[in-house]
């Protein structure tokens, strides 16, 4: 089975994230950087697919900076295979729509695929429509938000969970499916397979090498963009109630007063 992943490196979600004040784009220069945490369960699915398909092979597809090469190696060192990282400087801006067709061309480079794999949605832009566009641009069936994933022969069934119920998916190869944060807990990778990481095949995309015209992509370009953005609010001190036998009371009135009940 040939799986593609779809990863994306993102600020650090302990650290400060802020948009740049040129064109309020997301400053990546400014915090940490780690692979998205929903789409390390997203590789530990296809990894334990893998593992239970013999002759299949996982390739990790990105994009962004010259910097997402350190998300790339982190998905190899779990056990991905090899690694497509397109990579241009007229990408900066791209919005989601511009995205999702990016990526759908880079899938076509990688000849027949049998099952896309993507978290739900990013901790930075967190629009969550990605998997279901890639998907609609390749003419595949989506599969979103599986809380659980099987593959039987041809067939991919997934338990979706949103907050409207759960639903059991099933669709014939290929597909794209998105997972969420519960469906598993990815591996940490070993010393062996960070070593093994640093010899696994990156291939770098420019936009010409994936068959992207510039002006398909690019803030200019772009759909969507923020026009204005203020830093959030410091924290207030909040407020304080002493219990004089009226505690609860107190409480109680200052959470209508919030209209929190």
């Amino acid at each position: 089975m040939n799986i593609v992943v779809l990863v994306k490196q993102v600020p650090d979600t302990y650290s400060e994230r802020k948009l740049s004040d040129g064109d309020h784009t997301l400053d990546r220069d400014a915090t940490d950087a780690v692979l998205d945490e929903i789409n390390e369960r997203a590789v530990e699915s296809a990894l334990q697919l893998k593992e239970a398909n013999d002759g299949s092979e996982v390739t990790v597809v990105t994009m962004g900076p010259d910097r997402a090469t350190d998300a790339i190696r982190k998905a190899l060192s779990m056990g991905a295979d090899k690694a497509v990282h397109l990579s241009d400087s007229a990408l900066h801006g791209s919005c989601a729509v511009q995205t999702a067709k990016a990526l759908a061309k880079v899938i076509g480079t990688l000849g027949e695929v049998d099952l896309v794999l993507a978290g739900n949605e990013a901790s930075d832009g967190r629009s969550g429509a990605i998997p279901a566009m890639v998907a609609d641009i390749l003419d595949l069936p989506a599969l979103t938000h599986a809380r659980e994933l099987t593959v039987e022969g041809s067939t991919v069934t997934v338990r979706r969970e949103t907050d409207d119920g759960v639903t059991i998916l099933t669709t014939e190869l290929p597909a794209v499916v998105s997972v969420n944060e519960k469906i598993n807990e990815p591996r940490y990778p070993s010393f062996k397979g960070i070593m093994a990481a640093k010899k696994k095949p990156v291939t770098t995309l420019s936009l010409a090498d994936a068959g992207i015209d510039a002006s398909e992509v690019g803030l200019a370009n772009a759909l969507t963009s923020v026009t204005s953005a203020q830093p959030k609010p410091p924290k207030s001190a909040g407020e304080k109630v002493e219990d004089e036998g009226d505690g609860g009371a107190k409480i109680a009135a200052f959470l209508v007063s919030q209209k929190l009940i």
